[in-house]
């Protein structure tokens, strides 16, 4: 018989009832240090007092009106994140698929606009994950996600990560866009070069291509910049945001700039929760928190410190890991070992960990993360690895 929840999740045996910074309470009472964070959500950890007192406020004076009417908490969050970044504009949804549905629209709808309507195609790169949604899986083609959910949206198509050069050649004259995460999170943790994303923007701009970015995974001070395209110091025309800047509570967002944006008038895009007043109020207090220089200096130095430990980690057993990657916060443990086999015996050892693509295990903590608790999280994943290795023999 189907349970009462679908069974889309294949979930661990684990019932959390409560949560404390990096910590996570089992129904049983076991303490479990999470440094998955919910995949990359919870950036202030769990039950932050800030982020408390955002929504029990807001709770308190008004929970939803509909986007007929101006929201003040709104356009609170859209004035910080376009002071904070390249955009001109902001629309608010409730998540990342949702972002990237608007990114898709709003990239056709400029060339519509424009007298071009036959640039719809969008370049996308193997391995991405852009969402569950008709164009998110559109936009990301892997087997994994599009298989049985045929017939797909048309108008994408889909190069080698990395293989930049390959660009030039895909871009014909209905190429509207190029769409790319900065740092591949569901595809294990894979950063672009920076001088590969400096010149996928060149490629763009000379051949009069929208460029959007996806950085629900690697933003919101995730890789030790408010957002990761900063660090190669490019500008998107559209990015997609969510899960960080929510810090827990539903919240996704797309900014654009002005000209990316100008097809999009009245009536053309819509959403009954997107920009609420308690999301909003909560995305207010995290951009206060985490857009400041001093906290993001911060993650860069844990940053460097869990990479340390980590790499010491590889080498303790070379037999089981073989690399680590990733930016910032955003780290990846690439096994030779099942990495399921990790995040399993990470359970044992009662630290939480994400499984990802090309048998990574994802290690995203909470971005104020202690120094004591990153050096607890390694040595509770060395008690991991030990009883992995232990099997293997």
């Amino acid at each position: 018989m189907i349970p009462s929840v679908l069974p889309t999740y294949n979930r661990a045996p684990l019932t959390f009832v409560k949560g404390e910074g990096a910590w996570m309470i089992e129904a049983d009472g076991r303490r479990f240090l999470d440094v998955g964070a919910g995949i990359a959500v919870n950036v202030l950890g769990h039950a932050n007092p800030v982020l408390v007192d955002a929504l029990t406020t807001q709770a308190n004076a008004l929970w939803h009106v509909s986007n007929l009417y101006n929201i003040t908490q709104q356009e609170a969050l859209a004035d910080k994140l376009v002071d904070a970044t390249f955009a001109d504009t902001v629309f608010f949804t409730n998540s990342g698929t949702e972002a990237c549905e608007l990114a898709v629209k709003m990239a056709r709808k400029y060339w519509y606009e424009k007298g071009q309507p036959a640039k719809v195609e969008i370049i996308g790169f193997d391995g991405a994950f852009h969402g569950r949604s008709s164009a998110g899986i559109a936009a990301a083609g892997g087997e994994k996600l599009t298989k049985g959910f045929g017939p797909l949206l048309p108008g994408f198509k889909h190069l080698t990560w990395g293989d930049v050069a390959a660009v030039n050649e895909a871009i014909t004259p209905e190429t509207a866009a190029v769409i790319v995460e900065p740092v591949q999170g569901e595809g294990g943790i894979r950063p672009m070069d920076d001088g590969d994303l400096q010149e996928l923007a060149h490629i763009c701009k000379e051949n009069d291509v929208l460029l959007i970015l996806d950085e629900v995974q690697c933003g919101v001070g995730r890789t030790g910049k408010l957002f990761a395209h900063e660090w190669a110091g490019i500008t998107p025309d559209i990015m997609m945001v969510a899960k960080g800047i929510g810090g827990g509570f539903p919240l996704g967002a797309v900014l654009a700039s002005e000209e990316a944006a100008s097809g999009m008038v009245a009536g053309t895009h819509g959403s009954t929760y997107g920009g609420n007043p308690l999301a909003c109020a909560v995305g207010c207090a995290v951009m206060d928190t985490v857009a400041t220089p001093d906290f993001l200096d911060d993650v860069n130095r844990k940053a460097g410190l869990l990479r340390q430990k980590l790499e010491g980690l590889v080498a303790s057993y070379p037999d089981l890991f073989e690399e680590v990657r990733g930016s910032g916060l955003m780290m990846g443990l690439k096994c030779y070992a099942s990495n399921m086999d990790i995040v399993t015996a990470g359970y044992d050892a009662e630290i939480v960990t994400v499984p990802a693509a090309d048998n990574v295990v994802r290690l995203l903590p909470p971005l104020n993360i202690s120094d004591d608790e990153i050096s607890e999280a390694v040595k509770r994943l060395e008690t991991a690895a030990a009883a992995v290795a232990a099997k293997k023999d």
